[in-house]
């Protein structure tokens, strides 16, 4: 499942491509068809992301929600802003990005503090052909055709002139008015990129210590907090060296307060770089090495049976809130 830094850099992707611009809307699949009539022809206002939920803002207060939950994804084409982690995804942003990407150089950021292709040189066309489970991206040719053909089972597409986004496979796809939109937000928990970091740090720990749930599931309950799925909440929880089977309430408040700070830090870098480094303080060598490989990014995430990288104890898996959970049982007491 796409965890929070996905979901923000999508929305990153269509407030540079979309927002400001008329809409062509259409339901290929036939299951949004009425959804996709009403913002047909519209214009994109505005775009934010909080947690894995993403909203887009059309005029006349129609605002699109999208929770790409397990299996969605976006697969992008046309004149879009390029950068190296969508290009190793092959233009599908959404579905969680294990395949890496390699770094030619330092990364050259642009002014939103991405290192996309616009930072050294114009926007690519780029065009996404997908065959079954295949996915490659190339250059378009003049002559290739505009808009692509549809392409498989896709819920909606959203064209400009331009630009094409493929939507294929959501949890949820739905039209909200402005108090439905704040309804579905106030139940989430806080989101370091959207609300006050102070703030989010007070909700978050009050959240946790009330609870006698094991933190191991609290970090994955969006209402406690936004973002944080599978591969972060394992990265965490060895971070803090904290027993995933630990109730909230019985995890020190300052434990706590640094599990949020660190979700800020990993946040933020998941954003910048499209991938979940979790490994601090590497030389230039091994952090190129992690960018480009699951296996040399992550403490103990998908590390099962083989020796824990601080303590050479065996890294354990089991089922946590139906979901493969990694730890080391020397580590995290």
């Amino acid at each position: 499942m796409p965890e929070g830094h996905s979901v923000h850099r999508i929305a990153r992707q269509f407030d540079r491509n979309y927002v400001g611009r008329e809409v062509s809307a259409s339901s290929p699949q036939g299951r949004f068809l009425e959804g996709a009539a009403a913002i047909d022809g519209r214009s994109a206002v505005s775009v934010r992301a909080v947690g894995k939920q993403m909203f887009l803002e059309f005029d006349a207060d129609l605002w699109l929600r999208i929770h790409l939950g397990m299996y969605g994804a976006w697969d992008f084409a046309g004149e879009i802003l390029f950068d190296p982690t969508i290009a190793a995804a092959n233009g599908r942003m959404g579905q969680t990005n294990q395949r890496g990407t390699a770094l030619e150089g330092e990364p050259v950021f642009d002014a939103a503090g991405e290192n996309s292709l616009s930072s050294i040189g114009a926007p690519r066309r780029a065009r996404v052909h997908v065959r079954m489970s295949e996915q490659t991206t190339g250059l378009a040719d003049e002559g290739d055709e505009w808009p692509p053909p549809v392409v498989g089972q896709v819920r909606l597409r959203l064209l400009t002139g331009s630009t094409c986004a493929d939507l294929r496979g959501p949890t949820a796809c739905q039209l909200q008015n402005p108090d439905e939109v704040a309804a579905t937000i106030a139940k989430l928990g806080p989101d370091p990129l959207v609300d006050d970091v102070a703030a989010g740090e007070e909700r978050f720990v009050t959240a946790v210590r009330r609870k006698t749930t094991p933190i191991g599931l609290l970090l994955m309950d969006q209402a406690v907090v936004s973002g944080i799925g599978n591969v972060y909440r394992a990265e965490m929880l060895f971070r803090a060296r904290l027993d995933p089977h630990t109730p909230g309430r019985d995890v020190p408040t300052d434990v706590v307060r640094e599990l949020w700070r660190d979700w800020v830090r990993l946040l933020a870098i998941g954003v910048e770089t499209g991938q979940m480094m979790t490994m601090d303080d590497l030389d230039p060598d091994a952090y190129r090495r992690a960018m480009a490989h699951r296996d040399d990014r992550h403490w103990v995430y998908h590390r099962a049976g083989l020796p824990c990288r601080v303590c050479g104890t065996e890294v354990l898996l089991e089922e946590m809130g139906a979901r493969k959970l990694y730890w080391c049982p020397s580590c995290q007491r």
